[in-house]
């Protein structure tokens, strides 16, 4: 009878504990169903009402209607370099997908289409072909597995403020220091989005540059859009910063008997960023720039920096954005 027993007991494992070992074991990773060396985005979240975007292409003027997240990778791998710490790029993800989002409930700018693929518009947009013939052979696949898996391991994550998604504006380095909108854009400006401080930022390439221009070239320059400006160089203060904004850029400055905001200047001439200094020689005048980009929301160097720092994708997001949420959509 007890020699029974054991037959069945070891009966029942074979015939119902083995199996589902095995298939535990051999389940499918859907990243590797397709292409044992390359992951793809998971198709089988439920977005409900957002699976897709309508992306208008700018240099065609072709609207195409993709995938969320296959855009987001796209927005993603042209937004941030993929040597950037996991952490930073999957913020970047989640940034990316509420700019879109917000974009497709709250703009009507683009009459056929939810956000276009330029950067100085909406945001960003490279073609995965393209992406991946910039990088060169031996990362690309790397590289592009990295993208794909900050967008995969935040899928369905959106920045909400009071309930709604936020307008997740961001840019490349604040120079250690962001802005807020109403001293770049003017208007009311959105609560979630002030001044914060970023250490870190200064080991970047995209932290400082300069131009050198002749005076003529500055006059030239301003006369575009202010055919009445003069400078008189023999003066000692022709050109003169009059005010700062909180974030520390250039809130107006004079240029002989015309005042200017920084942020126009920074137009004008071409600059990174409207946090500048100038200095002023016999024939030219050198603009020593710190920062890359209009300052407002998450820097990118500046995640990279937090995520070097140990903090994770959801404390990067809450540094730069105030009082806000990550909710799935």
């Amino acid at each position: 009878m007890k020699k029974l027993f054991y037959y069945i007991l070891i009966l029942i494992l074979i015939c119902f504990i083995l199996p589902i070992v095995w298939v535990r074991k051999n389940k499918k990773n859907p990243n590797k169903d397709a292409n044992p060396e390359e992951i793809s985005v998971i198709e089988d979240y439920d977005y409900s009402k957002y699976t897709t975007v309508k992306l208008l292409h700018t240099k065609t003027n072709e609207v195409e209607e993709v995938n969320l997240d296959d855009y987001i990778c796209n927005v993603v791998s042209a937004e941030m370099p993929a040597t950037f710490e996991l952490e930073a790029l999957k913020a970047q993800a989640i940034v990316a997908r509420t700019y879109t989002l917000y974009k497709i409930i709250n703009s009507s700018k683009h009459k056929d289409a939810d956000i276009c693929d330029s950067s100085a518009c909406c945001q960003a947009w490279i073609s995965k072909e393209d992406r991946l013939n910039k990088w060169n052979e031996d990362v690309r696949i790397e590289n592009w597995n990295k993208i794909v898996t900050s967008v995969n391991e935040t899928r369905g994550k959106i920045i909400t403020y009071e309930g709604k998604p936020i307008n997740a504006f961001f840019h490349s380095n604040s120079g250690g220091s962001t802005e807020k909108p109403i001293d770049v854009w003017g208007g009311s400006g959105y609560p979630y989005l002030q001044v914060v401080q970023t250490s870190g930022e200064d080991n970047y390439k995209q932290y400082s540059s300069s131009i050198t221009i002749t005076k003529k070239e500055l006059i030239s320059k301003i006369k575009a859009s202010h055919k009445d400006v003069e400078i008189n160089f023999d003066e000692e203060d022709c050109i003169k910063i009059l005010e700062k904004t909180e974030g520390g850029r250039v809130k107006t400055i004079k240029f002989g008997n015309v005042e200017l905001s920084g942020v126009e200047t920074r137009t004008i001439l071409g600059l990174k960023s409207a946090n500048f200094t100038f200095s002023i020689d016999k024939d030219n005048i050198k603009f020593d720039v710190i920062g890359y980009g209009h300052g407002v929301g998450m820097s990118q160097t500046g995640a990279d920096a937090l995520s070097k720092q140990g903090e994770n994708y959801e404390n990067i997001i809450k540094h730069f954005y105030i009082g806000v949420e990550i909710i799935n959509m």
